[in-house]
């Protein structure tokens, strides 16, 4: 007489099993698409992370170097901290009002980069005075008019000025001094510093793979390079004010 084999009627049951609990489950997953919306959640993911930009993070101490933060009063008397960036692209600048030589043309360049972008609200400018105690918000006021600052985003601001320093020597390692025996009783650098919308100080990269860290801020595009040899970078910030722009 032929012996029964149990092994295969518990296979059998298992199957069943299986098949009872799990597969009307299967059915209604696909019915309801959500196996098509856990592909899209996957899609969506790599559209994110495929939409960060070519342009490097400035590190320090190999960390991401952010934005301090920051409280100082703009052209209209508001207070004005970092938070009022977040969510945009902004380019920085360390100026003053009185400044005869650099400034003039670091601010006409930054109007001309106000006005390319003028149809996006996630885009600012935050524009340091290094002489506070002579630039109050009115003077900056008056000041703005005379550029056409139009831009919401684009703060104009003073405060304390050894906190303004700190900010520029230490956060954005912009070099800040007031000099009497310089033109206008103060030096600072005639860069620009380019942010994110995490509040990230990002650039593109030179030939060697670089960050080159900093915008030159004085040539203009339609000069192209100045009495000493020395190129626009206008046309440079431009394009990745809107590669971050797009991120």
């Amino acid at each position: 007489m032929k012996k029964t084999n149990y092994s295969y009627i518990g296979i059998a049951f298992i199957i069943l099993v299986f098949g009872i609990i799990f597969i009307p489950k299967i059915v209604d997953r696909i019915y309801n698409k959500d196996i098509i919306r856990n592909e899209s959640r996957s899609d969506f993911a790599d559209d994110k992370k495929a939409a960060v930009s070519d342009l490097a993070f400035i590190e320090i101490n190999g960390e991401p170097k952010k934005v301090p933060a920051f409280s100082f009063t703009n052209q209209h008397g508001k207070t004005i901290t970092n938070k009022e960036y977040e969510g945009k692209v902004y380019v920085v600048e360390f100026f003053f009002t009185t400044c005869p030589t650099i400034c003039p043309r670091m601010n006409a360049n930054l109007i001309q980069i106000q006005n390319t972008f003028k149809d996006f609200n996630d885009f600012g400018v935050a524009s340091f005075t290094i002489n506070p105690d002579h630039d109050t918000a009115e003077v900056l006021k008056a000041y703005a008019d005379k550029y056409g600052v139009t831009n919401p985003n684009w703060h104009l601001m003073t405060g304390d000025q050894e906190t303004i320093y700190e900010l520029s020597n230490k956060g954005f390692n912009l070099y800040t001094a007031e000099e009497e025996d310089v033109l206008g009783g103060f030096e600072h650098s005639g860069n620009f510093a380019l942010i994110d919308k995490n509040g990230f100080i990002r650039s593109r990269k030179d030939n060697f793979g670089n960050p080159i860290i900093y915008y030159r801020g004085i040539v203009s595009e339609a000069e192209q390079v100045d009495d000493e040899g020395v190129k626009e970078e206008i046309s440079l910030l431009k394009e990745d004010i809107k590669k971050l722009l797009n991120e």
